[in-house]
């Protein structure tokens, strides 16, 4: 088996993490700070996305409780 590729959820992280490390610095001017912290917001809402969608697929997924599976 080659190597594990991220998948999207890991990818968003650490793009939040990077994006933390740099906002941490204290050496960006205002105006990129600014960007890099809609970034996070927008990165965040991505990262949000993808845990409802798993949580969705997990859901249809999985019997209610107290049915039986079908199969």
């Amino acid at each position: 088996m080659g190597p594990r590729m991220p998948d999207q959820l890991e990818d968003l992280v650490a793009r939040l993490e990077l994006a933390a490390t740099e906002l941490r610095t204290g050496e960006l001017s205002p105006e990129r700070a600014a960007a890099l912290v809609d970034d996070c917001a927008r990165i965040a809402s991505e990262a949000g996305a993808e845990l409802d969608r798993r949580v969705r697929a997990a859901d249809s997924a999985a019997p209610a409780p107290g049915q039986l599976a079908l199969g």
